[in-house]
């Protein structure tokens, strides 16, 4: 499990990111038009996995602008925001920000996507959301890069996360 917290206050994930270099779990989430998607959809594709607990709230918001910006540039790069929030959701805020660079998906159908990614908050106020992580998986569907961000209300490192692209 993660030791994570919440504006200082701790909290616990169910498990941990998967290892860098290990095979990418498989995920089917759903997308705003409520059709399914995995990783079959996007093959040949690096994936940035950008894992937040909800579109709510100013940072998650944040990453989700911040990668959808930066996406246009990546070559054979795809951009998947992740988060418990409905499809509804997902698609009413990237509507309403003009956001087109990404792929806004759904875990309300797959809670073992937490699971399996170590993502699950399983204490707290959070409780049952996903905490903010980064996982970057490779055209062939290798781990890369991953980053557990442990103050839930921090911003991920994207440079970091870029450069692992670049």
């Amino acid at each position: 499990m993660a030791h994570l917290t919440l504006k200082g206050n701790p909290i616990e994930s169910i498990g941990t990111l998967p290892a860098k270099g290990s095979e990418a779990p498989f995920f089917c989430l759903v997308k705003t038009d409520l059709s399914e998607a995995g990783p079959a959809d996007f093959a040949g594709k690096r994936l940035v996995l950008n894992i937040f607990p909800s579109l709510d709230t100013p940072v998650c918001a944040s990453s989700v602008r911040r990668f959808n910006h930066d996406a246009s540039s990546l070559d054979n790069t795809v951009v998947l925001c992740i988060s418990a929030d409905l499809p509804f959701a997902h698609k009413r805020f990237c509507e309403t920000e003009g956001l087109n660079n990404v792929i806004s998906l759904s875990v309300f159908r797959s809670p073992e996507f937490g699971q399996e990614y170590g993502v699950t908050i399983t204490t707290g106020p959070l409780k049952g959301l996903l905490s903010r992580a980064i996982v970057i998986i490779d055209a062939d569907g290798i781990v890369r890069y991953t980053q557990q961000i442990t103050e839930i209300v921090d911003e991920p490192d994207y440079s970091a996360a870029l450069k692992v692209l670049a």
